[in-house]
């Protein structure tokens, strides 16, 4: 018990042990949240749990530590660097399922060819924009694909205009076999 009363507990492994647990909380926040927009309930909840059990913790010993302001700046400093590493973690993950949307000037017929020979499906239709006519070309990806339809639309139509957004669920369509597996996490029963 004398370690845990010595000036190298108190200013130095507490304050280590306070900021990986905020990186870990926050982490598990991130993903908890993610979770939520997936409508993924039971993760969420089991995230949750566990965010907030490291929080107590955590929260204690910052609380019972009062006049240790390295305590103070390891609390804050785990809870920006946990943000930046819950993001990177999700950004690795590439979870959920995305739509792209693209506008083509007058003719889309090279990119949804494109789209059809890589397995993409989607759905097209005409409109007119400021310059004139255009081809409106949306599909549904695995959000870890959305990087090749991008890299599709900058070979075979660089002008094109195009937006990503999440989508919570989809439901039957065409997509790529080798990712079908992953998207019925996604798909609303």
């Amino acid at each position: 018990m004398a370690f845990l009363d010595s000036a190298a507990f108190t200013w130095g492994v507490l304050p280590a042990l306070i900021f990986v647990a905020r990186i870990c909380d926050m982490s598990l926040d991130t993903m908890r949240i993610i979770m939520i927009g997936h409508g993924r309930k039971g993760l969420a909840s089991f995230f949750g749990f566990i965010e907030v059990t490291i929080w107590l913790v955590v929260a204690r010993q910052v609380i019972v530590h009062l006049p240790n302001p390295a305590c103070f700046i390891a609390y804050a400093a785990g809870f920006a660097t946990g943000n930046y590493v819950g993001m990177a973690i999700e950004e690795r993950l590439a979870s959920g399922v995305q739509m792209v949307r693209m506008i083509v000037d007058r003719d889309g017929g090279p990119l949804i060819a494109a789209l059809k020979v890589n397995g993409f499906g989607f759905t097209t239709m005409t409109g007119q924009g400021a310059q004139g006519p255009v081809d409106v070309i949306f599909t549904i990806v695995d959000r870890s694909r959305s990087g090749d339809v991008i890299r599709l639309i900058e070979t075979v139509s660089p002008k094109a205009f195009y937006t990503i957004e999440d989508v919570r669920y989809a439901s039957e369509g065409v997509f790529p076999p080798e990712h079908r597996h992953f998207l019925d996490l996604f798909r609303h029963r």
